[in-house]
């Protein structure tokens, strides 16, 4: 599924309400659901630091599942019109980061997600989405 970047495209958005960052996050949490990830978060950290709007977090299994969504979500979001800026790690590393600008992805396996607690870190910012 491609979301539009258009914030007007939502009910009752505007341009400049953060809608845009929603919609990548919305449909990076697709894919990872598609791509049979686990323990998605969607965490909203626009209150709580300044480097982005939303955090999308998700565990795969194997190192060839990480691939599948991290390729699965960059595929989607190019075919959106929407430019990654940054990646960071591989799959062989267990933890593989996208970043967007206003939505970072997180991609981990499961001993590297237990290390890291991410959720823990940001305790602080509401979780909008959560899919165990």
């Amino acid at each position: 599924m491609v979301y539009s970047r258009r914030a007007n495209d939502f009910p009752g958005g505007q341009e400049g309400t953060g809608l845009d960052s929603l919609a990548t996050a919305r449909c990076a949490v697709d894919v990872a659901v598609d791509k049979r990830a686990s323990d998605i978060l969607v965490l909203d950290v626009r209150r709580v630091a300044n480097l982005a709007d939303y955090f999308v977090i998700c565990t795969a299994e194997t190192e060839r599942q990480i691939r599948a969504v991290v390729e699965g979500i960059e595929e989607a979001l190019l075919e959106a019109g929407i430019g990654r800026r940054q990646r960071e790690g591989e799959p062989n590393s267990g933890w593989v980061l996208l970043d967007y600008g206003d939505v970072i992805i997180h991609v981990f396996a499961p001993a590297e997600r237990e290390y890291y607690r991410l959720e823990r870190l940001w305790r602080d910012a509401p979780a909008v989405v959560q899919i165990q």
